[in-house]
C-alpha cells in the first residue's frame, strides 16, 4: 500500500530546503525513498531538540524504526520507512549509530579529540550517507564515500552553529583544539572572535572540504541521484565560504543561502554530475 507521503513531505520542507531541492533530482521512486529516510531521521533530532524532546521522546523514536523494520508501522513517517525498505537494503546498524549521536546531544556536549568529532559527525549524519547509498544504486565502495560526504555537512553544520550550539550546553569544538589554538571557552561565550579564534575555524574548514573532495568522488559510482546529491553538496559547501567572508563570526550572527543563491548552484550540480568531479574550493 501506498504511504501518504504529505506529512513526509512537510517535515522536509519545514526543516531542510536544502535536502527537498536536492530531493526532487531524485528519480520519482528512489524521491520518494529520500523522503522516507529522511523524514525518519529528522524526527529522531526533533525528539532531541523539538518542544517535548528528550530521553522518552527519544525511545519513542526508536521503537517506530523499530517497528518499521519488523513491517508493522503506525505513524505515517513508520508506514514510509517500511516501504522503502521493502524496495532497499538499508542498514538498521545505521540508525543504530545515529541513535548514540543523539543520546549524546541529550546532555551537556563536550568533545576531547578531533577524532571524537568526526565520529560524532558519523553518528548523526554519515549513517544518512549510508541510508541513501543503497536508494542511488551505490555498492560498498560508493558508501564509503558517501559517509566522508555527510560527515563533511554535520562538520560544516556545526561550523555554522557554534554560537547557538553554546546557548544549549553543546560544545563540538574538540578541547584539544581548542588548546593547540589557544582559545579559551570563555571568550566564545562572550562572544569574541579572535584571531586564534579563526584560526581555529579555518583548521576545521579545511577538514570539512577535504571531507567533501573525497566523498564527491564517490558520485559515478551511483545509478541515479548524483544531480541531488550533488546539489546539497554544493550548498553546504556554500555555507563554508558565507562563513569565511564573515571572518568566522559564528558567535553572534549564522551563516546561510538564500534561495536565488541555491537555485544560482543547479547548473554547477548538474554539470558535477556529469563529469563526476569534485567540485573546486572557493
Amino acid at each position: 500500500m501506498e504511504p501518504d507521503w504529505k506529512p513526509l513531505v512537510e517535515i522536509i520542507r519545514r526543516h531542510s530546503t536544502t535536502f527537498y531541492l536536492g530531493s526532487l533530482l531524485f528519480p520519482p521512486t528512489e524521491r520518494k525513498g529520500a523522503w522516507a529516510v529522511y523524514a525518519a531521521c529528522r524526527l529522531g533530532d526533533e525528539a532531541v531538540d523539538g518542544p517535548d524532546g528528550g530521553f522518552a521522546a527519544l525511545v519513542a523514536w526508536w521503537e517506530g524504526v523499530e517497528r518499521a523494520y519488523e513491517r508493522r508501522p503506525r505513524e505515517a513517517w513508520e508506514k514510509g520507512l517500511a516501504w522503502a525498505l521493502e524496495r532497499w537494503p538499508i542498514p538498521q546498524e545505521a540508525f543504530w549509530d545515529m541513535r548514540q549521536g543523539f543520546e549524546r546531544d541529550l546532555g551537556p556536549v563536550r568533545l576531547e579529540t578531533e577524532a571524537e568529532l568526526l565520529t560524532y559527525c558519523y553518528q548523526v549524519a554519515g549513517t544518512v550517507g549510508r541510508m541513501i547509498a543503497p536508494i542511488a544504486g551505490g555498492g560498498k565502495e560508493v558508501e564509503a564515500k558517501a559517509i566522508l560526504l555527510g560527515q563533511a555537512m554535520q562538520l560544516t553544520n556545526i561550523l555554522r552553529d557554534v554560537g547557538e550550539d553554546l546557548e544549549r550546553g553543546r560544545v563540538y569544538l574538540p578541547q584539544e583544539l581548542l588548546e593547540r589554538y589557544g582559545v579559551r571557552l570563555a571568550h566564545l561565550e562572550e562572544g569574541r572572535v579572535t584571531p586564534e579564534y579563526r584560526a581555529l575555524m579555518a583548521h576545521l574548514e579545511r577538514r570539512a572540504r577535504e571531507l567533501y573532495r573525497e566523498g564527491l568522488k564517490g558520485l559515478p559510482g551511483l545509478r541515479v541521484g548524483r544531480a541531488a546529491i550533488a546539489l546539497a553538496a554544493l550548498q553546504y559547501q556554500g555555507i563554508l565560504d558565507k562563513l569565511r567572508l564573515m571572518g568566522y563570526d559564528n558567535l553572534n550572527q549564522r551563516a546561510h543561502l538564500r534561495a536565488w543563491e541555491r537555485l544560482r548552484l543547479l547548473p554547477r550540480a548538474l554539470r558535477l554530475s556529469q563529469t563526476g568531479l569534485p567540485a573546486t574550493e572557493a
